[in-house]
């Protein structure tokens, strides 16, 4: 029988730990589930949409110039992450009032309703719902 697997966590670039800390949790509604020094400023910080489901976020400060420059470019510029819900009318509208920026107005796909959005960085996400299927 083959071993349990699961993705354990999504590494995610960010300038500075508490300033996307405070996005996540204060604009998204995530929570943070860890936040562990590391020694030499470094930390072992992961936030989640729901701490009980999912793959949660590791943020990892950006430590060279190489990596800054790919702060807002973790995709190359395609949605980066996919942000499920079951209430879209609700989190869209708690998401607006918060001052999250959406690229576009939510549109109905065959997989479900959807609206591109982007992080403090930069990075696109999708907000989605999807469809139930019979």
């Amino acid at each position: 029988m083959p071993a349990a697997r699961r993705l354990g966590a999504i590494s995610y670039l960010v300038a500075d730990y508490d300033e996307a800390i405070a996005w996540f949790t204060d604009v998204l509604g995530f929570t943070l589930i860890e936040d562990t020094p590391l020694g030499g400023g470094k930390r072992w910080v992961r936030v989640a949409a729901d701490p009980s489901a999912g793959t949660p976020l590791l943020l990892a400060r950006a430590s060279d110039d190489a990596q800054r420059a790919q702060l807002g470019r973790q995709a190359g510029g395609r949605v980066f992450l996919f942000l499920e819900t079951d209430d879209f009318a609700g989190d869209h509208a708690r998401m607006q009032a918060r001052g999250v920026q959406f690229r576009e107005a939510p549109r109905h796909e065959p997989y479900g309703t959807v609206a591109v959005f982007v992080d403090l960085y930069g990075n696109p996400w999708d907000l989605l719902q999807p469809a139930v299927h019979a």
